[in-house]
């Protein structure tokens, strides 16, 4: 008897278990609002040098006129954006409007010393023209979002430790506590450094949601609907895609904006004290007089309080008697390179969850260079990830977890690959090979979770989800720098973001199965099962919970 067995007995997906899962998916539906938020708040609108200050205002002149005097045009026919006119070109008016290179080629130039002028037709402000993060200053918009990504990789290796020491529910909701603060002292900063502050914060604090969120969620489940259960919450971040480009359509100042995506974290910071503290957890740091307790609650909230009576403090140290023995006071992150199994676990994890990230946001975070309506891209975007996490959800159930990572992390590599080759004027083809791309790296994403939750044993679940989520911050940290990198050679990010999840995908190919197989909550039980082989006991349980999946898939279709 172990713990899956005295889940069974308080009842395994029972009404606490729907109630709890929505609750900590809720959460979840605006965790895409603020990993994205920089498509909308960092939008760079159409701009150019603003006027003389001594330009005559009672000068009567149209708008096109004043703009033809005192900017140049580039060689693409647009006002150039960094350079306007050291005086104004008062004979273009004579020349009837001409723009003949030869008219001003030799007009003295200078910078934008008054400042620019913005176009905000589209969105009524954002960061780049509230504080001119445009020509010299350009690179400040990446930078941003990759301040944003590090709090993001702080977060995971900080919460994800202290979660397997402390516990994980008063994380999750420390979590949102910090993630509805800073996220709204970031829209009403008055700096940029400022801003960047809080938004580290804001990262911070969306590592302890997710990682917490889903151990919880995992924890209170049985193994038989995990697959199910783990595609539902990537439903959740896909729906938040969708949820964001709304509220940005109506909403179009970006203070407002991150103000109105941040306010439902208070909200999920009062009912997270309703929240059970996972007691497969709470058992193997010897509290088991609190995972009685909790065990007790769940029966009653699932109709089933005669048998959660039943259930005291010597039947839990039996039941989990293996586990607890094989356990130490206290684990760190080294212990997840101390054995041989879980070192190659890790550095494939690592290469997966890097990959998976780097690529993904590499797509994701720069979705004018499309040309089409930034809201509708993102709509596409977020669109795509369904069908996607239909497949895989379907092949994580019948061809296994580690063939389902395989297979979207090198097709995604081969479809972004494939972008290259297309001419940059055909935009419809390299729309949908990218909305396919990242449609992959979406179904990867959402193997991600599930599969890394299962190779990690209980007692180092949170710390190795901390570490492997590091990387994909990591990367996430790296994404928007490469872009950079266009700016020199145009083809050289699309290159690297295609080869990295290639290689990564044979990396995946390393680890073990884990389809259908319970969670392990020691070290010792991953070192049993490093070989990818069970024993016939676990064969039959194997084959026990397959068919009960296939059954309750058969039913939800």
């Amino acid at each position: 008897m172990g713990f899956a067995d005295l889940l069974e007995q308080v009842g395994s997906t029972g009404r606490f278990q729907v109630v709890h899962t929505l609750l900590l998916c809720l959460p979840v539906l605006m965790m895409a609002s603020h990993n994205l938020l920089q498509n909308f708040v960092a939008g760079v609108p159409p701009h150019f040098c603003s006027a003389h200050t001594n330009f005559s205002a009672s000068t009567r002149m149209s708008a096109a006129e004043k703009l033809h005097i005192t900017v140049p045009i580039d060689a693409n026919g647009s006002p150039e954006k960094c350079r306007r006119y050291e005086s104004p070109q008062w004979h273009l008016l004579a020349n009837n409007g001409s723009t003949d290179p030869e008219v001003w080629e030799q007009a003295a130039l200078r910078g934008c010393d008054d400042g620019w002028t913005y176009d905000e037709r589209e969105r009524s402000s954002s960061i780049i023209s509230e504080w001119h993060l445009v020509c010299s200053l350009r690179p400040l918009k990446s930078m941003g979002q990759t301040v944003y990504m590090g709090g993001v990789l702080v977060g995971a290796g900080v919460f994800g430790a202290l979660a397997d020491r402390f516990g994980r529910r008063v994380l999750l909701t420390m979590s949102y506590l910090l993630m509805a603060v800073s996220g709204t002292c970031a829209a009403f900063s008055p700096s940029f450094s400022l801003f960047c502050l809080f938004r580290f914060m804001c990262g911070m604090a969306l590592s302890g949601v997710v990682l917490n969120s889903f151990s919880l969620i995992v924890e209170w489940i049985p193994t038989r609907v995990r697959t199910v259960i783990g595609t539902g919450t990537g439903y959740c971040y896909t729906m938040g895609q969708l949820i964001l480009a709304l509220v940005a359509y109506f909403i179009r100042d970006w203070r407002w904006l991150t103000f109105a995506v941040s306010l439902p974290f208070y909200v999920a910071f009062l009912y997270s004290w309703w929240l059970l503290e996972s007691s497969r957890w709470l058992v193997l740091k010897n509290k088991p007089e609190q995972a009685v307790e909790n065990l007790r609650l769940v029966a009653r909230y699932n109709g089933r309080q005669a048998d959660g009576e039943k259930i005291d403090v010597e039947m839990v140290k039996s039941s989990m008697k293996k586990e607890m023995s094989g356990c130490k006071s206290s684990y760190t992150t080294l212990d997840l390179f101390r054995t041989p199994t879980m070192r190659k676990m890790t550095v494939c994890l690592c290469a997966v969850w890097f990959s998976t990230s780097f690529a993904y946001y590499g797509l994701s975070m720069d979705l004018q260079k499309f040309g089409v309506d930034i809201y509708l891209i993102q709509v596409i975007f977020g669109a795509a990830d369904i069908p996607a996490k239909v497949i895989i959800n379907i092949t994580m159930s019948y061809c296994g977890r580690r063939l389902s990572q395989c297979g979207g992390l090198v097709l995604a590599g081969i479809t972004i690959l494939s972008n290259l080759l297309v001419p940059y004027d055909k935009q419809m083809l390299r729309t949908c090979l990218a909305v396919l791309g990242k449609g992959c790296l979406a179904a990867s994403f959402n193997c991600c979770y599930l599969y890394s939750g299962e190779l990690y044993p209980t007692i180092l679940r949170q710390s190795g989800l901390g570490w492997v989520s590091m990387m994909a911050r990591l990367g996430a940290m790296v994404a928007p720098l490469v872009l950079l990198l266009g700016e020199y050679v145009t083809w050289l990010p699309g290159l690297i973001y295609g080869l990295v999840p290639v290689l990564s995908g044979v990396a995946a190919f390393l680890l073990p199965e884990t389809l259908n197989i319970p969670l392990p909550d020691t070290i010792q039980d991953v070192e049993d099962r490093g070989t990818g082989r069970i024993s016939k006991t676990e064969k039959k349980e194997a084959i026990f919970l397959q068919d009960n999946a296939d059954n309750l898939l058969k039913q939800t279709s």
